[in-house]
């Protein structure tokens, strides 16, 4: 028994030596392992902008930079070809600015009731529910802005043409809904509860809270929000592409077809643009002017969060 105890025991001992070594092993080689990983994500992120820049460059060689950002007038085709990128990010500007003034004010709401009116059980149903409008595929937002959201605004506004820019931009801010209102319903309820308690001990009412307490404490959390859908509506695709239109038109109406950064990407991408040509090489020019643009919305939405956030 005695010697059949030393085996034993000498066998748990060389089992926890070999189960302390493979441990080590793994604790060297993870870390590493992450490492690469992050390092290949940093070399994606260099060889796209680097990419970008040296094509961008040689359309700069063809076309005057300030031609590219001043001109109004875009006709890619033909001898007389004309590449003014002002069309383009008018467009573009609009269509966000209509999504957020869709979004912003609904999302609120609905971030607003949640966090603060809504039931424990009702939060739990309505909220998966609001989320689901992020699930869907842009393509379907697309084809539901053509079919049925600008036949319905034709009836009200006579003039609307059938490709126009206030029918994806509606659309937009409702895909964007669900962001803005997930993003400030988590930043409200971060809230501390002693807080409101307070407030309502000193006489105010729920909506004075909401108003008063609330928001101005989540503010970081509610501005961010409204950045990164923004950015988000700057950056659709398949809305804008299949509702807007391919017309170049630099106007502020809004019933006219227009055509964004991203949709003209598409166009020219999707067409026969011959490797090597200035239509090829606009292509990286249109890119790294939405590229910029997207990452000043998420540099201003960091510093829009360190500025304004309030510990507690």
């Amino acid at each position: 028994m005695k010697e059949g105890s030393k085996v034993n025991v000498r066998e748990m001992i060389a089992k926890n030596k070999r189960a302390k070594s493979l441990n080590t092993i793994i604790e060297k080689v993870i870390p590493k392992g992450l490492l690469f990983i992050a390092i290949i994500s940093i070399l994606t992120t260099v060889g796209i902008v680097l990419t970008l820049l040296f094509e961008t460059f040689e359309f700069f060689k063809r076309v005057p930079i300030l031609d590219f950002f001043t001109g109004t007038v875009l006709k890619p085709l033909g001898d007389n070809a004309e590449f003014g990128v002002l069309p383009l990010l008018t467009g573009t500007i609009i269509s966000s600015t209509i999504a957020m003034l869709v979004a912003i004010p609904v999302g609120m709401m609905s971030a607003i009731y949640l966090s603060e009116y809504a039931s424990e059980r009702v939060r739990k149903i309505l909220k998966p529910i609001l989320e689901i409008l992020a699930g869907i595929p842009t393509i379907v937002y697309g084809f539901f802005a053509l079919t049925f959201v600008t036949p319905l605004l034709q009836s009200i506004i006579p003039g609307l043409e059938p490709t126009n820019i206030l029918s994806p931009g509606i659309v937009m801010g409702i895909m964007i809904i669900p962001m803005v209102a997930s993003l400030s319903e988590d930043a409200m309820s971060s809230v501390p509860n002693s807080i409101r308690e307070g407030a309502l001990g000193l006489g105010s009412t729920k909506l004075e809270v909401t108003w008063k307490v609330v928001i101005p404490a989540a503010m970081s959390g509610i501005i961010a929000s409204f950045v990164l859908g923004i950015s988000r509506a700057i950056g659709e695709t398949m809305i804008v592409t299949l509702a807007s239109g391919s017309s170049k038109n630099f106007t502020f109406d809004v019933t006219q077809s227009m055509q964004t950064m991203t949709s003209y990407i598409v166009e020219v991408n999707s067409g026969d643009a011959p490797a090597g040509s200035t239509l090829y090489y606009s292509l990286y020019a249109v890119a790294i002017t939405l590229f910029v643009f997207t990452l000043v919305m998420n540099l201003l939405a960091q510093y829009i969060s360190r500025k304004f956030k309030e510990e507690y």
